[in-house]
């Protein structure tokens, strides 16, 4: 019987080898490779090919969120378990609403993660129990696209439109358009209280 093939994300490798080490004392887990940012994610998902990504909510640059809709984009039959120390309703919707299959909290993971990972490879939604089912909830008129996401990351960030611009090899015009488009989505009115409701949300990467 095959194994069921995992692929761990985290910027911390003490944690990496931690759930190695609780995943691969299941005999029906293969833990196929380890990477430490969205970035890595990415390219290990397409050349290794695993049944399930465990993806950290937190990783440096981009979120687990974000990481996730680019992963699918390429891969749609992937699963990802999405692992996250934040309980707030609105970390899990971001989570859903970027096609992850499963949410699960960071703390008490010992008895959970096996479990888990074999419950999203099956199908379905996975929500950690601890949680409220209104949690998955959708936060706000409508999910933002993974441009509008790479978009507001620089905006936090503090870059300018002609930064992002040339960042992305968008038209000045354009980046004018999506940070329109974002704020009519999270229904804020100016840059300040955009930069302070994307923190408070989970909807960007502050490392």
């Amino acid at each position: 019987m095959a194994k069921l093939r995992v692929l761990l994300v985290d910027d911390h490798a003490l944690v990496r080898r931690g759930f190695r080490r609780l995943l691969e004392d299941d005999a029906e887990i293969e833990v196929v490779g380890e990477a430490a940012d969205g970035q890595q994610a990415e390219e290990l998902a397409a050349s290794l090919q695993p049944d399930v990504i465990v993806l950290d909510y937190a990783l440096p640059g981009q979120n687990g969120a974000l990481t996730a809709r680019r992963i699918l984009a390429a891969r749609p039959d992937a699963k990802i378990l999405i692992l996250s120390m934040h309980s707030e309703p609105s970390y899990v919707a971001r989570s859903r609403e970027a096609g992850a299959s499963g949410y699960l909290l960071k703390n008490a993971l010992d008895l959970e993660l096996v479990q888990a990972v074999k419950q999203v490879q099956q199908g379905g939604w996975m929500q950690d129990p601890r949680l409220s089912q209104a949690a998955s909830a959708a936060v706000g008129k409508r999910p933002l696209t993974t441009r509008e996401l790479e978009v507001l990351q620089m905006i936090v960030a503090g870059q300018s439109n002609k930064d992002i611009a040339a960042t992305l090899q968008l038209s000045v015009n354009t980046v004018a358009v999506h940070r329109a488009n974002i704020m009519d989505a999270i229904q804020v009115h100016n840059t300040a209280d955009l930069v302070v409701h994307a923190i408070r949300h989970g909807l960007v990467s502050l490392a």
